[in-house]
């Protein structure tokens, strides 16, 4: 890592301080049987093969465009950034996870397999989180043109995206996914924390962090509400209105992402402490307590991202 930069004092004046650089979050994502960590340059994925049990690791350099050109790390542009990389890294991830779960079957699976697993649950996902609440609220509230209507709209929402969470939850293969997302959380949080990443260590950090997907989802629709509102204001026939939900997507996630961005790097103001609890609180539905193995396999990923991390500022050193 660089020094930090450090303006020359004027003679007899007082020395001002370094400015420090801000340090980055890393982030992650669960897989099938493991978890992907994301740095700054690089990422891991680590994954339990079923058969040994033995951990494997799949570890990259992030050199695409939207890791590294500026414009994607301007304010309000990274939410779009982030979405993106969802489907970029997060894609990649999962299809290496399943290949390694499933290498003992004869099965590869590939990007044309998942890539249509995606299209299809976007178009679930429009039907039943944009189409479904909009028609619900035009039975309720008759005046789509108004607050009570986007409000409604909005509640119907929620309620939808944590019933299908809480149903899902059901499944035992989608409940290790969960106890995998728990284990990415408590890995990061204890590394926040400044405790040794071990199993003992880390088994104490919470399942719950502010930056969450699953948090952001929530602030993503609070966002929502007040941007629609606005639409509202135009009396928006239904074309329109269906046009504008989807329309003010990029607009919604830029928006959402600088929101839990700013709550997390202030999370110990006593205003943003209050604010986070339902951020938070959706975390209950996607994140389990995992087992001792399971932290292993969090570890190794998130040990093997920063290897790449501490390797790369070796060489510029």
């Amino acid at each position: 890592m660089a020094a930090p930069e450090v303006t020359a004092p004027v003679a007899g004046s007082p020395k001002p301080p370094a400015k420090a650089e801000q340090p980055f979050f890393y982030g992650g994502q669960a897989v099938i049987e493991g978890v992907m960590m994301r740095g700054k340059r690089h990422y891991a994925v680590a994954v339990r093969l079923p058969t040994t049990k033995e951990i494997v690791v799949d570890r990259g350099e992030l050199k695409a465009s939207i890791y590294v050109n500026p414009i994607w790390k301007l304010p309000f542009v990274r939410g779009l950034a982030l979405i993106g990389e969802q489907l970029h890294l997060g894609m990649k991830s999962l299809i290496w996870a399943a290949n390694m779960n499933a290498g003992g079957k004869d099965i590869v699976i590939g990007k044309k397999e998942i890539s249509g697993s995606v299209a299809v649950a976007g178009v679930f996902a429009l039907t039943i989180f944009i189409g479904l609440p909009l028609l619900l609220a035009g039975v309720a509230v008759h005046r789509s043109g108004s607050f009570l209507f986007v409000l409604v709209e909005g509640v119907i929402r929620v309620g939808l995206v944590l019933g299908y969470l809480a149903a899902i939850a059901l499944l035992p293969d989608v409940r290790r996914v969960f106890q995998y997302h728990g284990a990415e959380h408590k890995t990061i949080n204890a590394f926040e924390s400044g405790w040794s990443l071990d199993v003992p260590s880390v088994r104490r950090a919470s399942t719950l962090h502010p930056r969450c997907g699953t948090g952001f989802l929530i602030v993503v629709m609070v966002v929502s509400v007040v941007v629609f509102s606005i639409v509202a204001i135009f009396h928006p026939n239904w074309f329109w209105l269906i046009a504008s939900r989807v329309l003010a997507i990029p607009i919604i996630a830029g928006a959402g992402f600088e929101a839990i961005r700013f709550m997390a790097r202030h999370r110990t103001n006593p205003v943003i402490k209050v604010l986070l609890l339902p951020v938070l609180g959706t975390q209950k539905f996607t994140t389990r307590e995992p087992s001792d193995d399971m932290l292993e396999v969090a570890i190794t990923a998130f040990n093997s991202a920063r290897e790449g991390e501490e390797e790369t500022a070796g060489a510029a050193a």
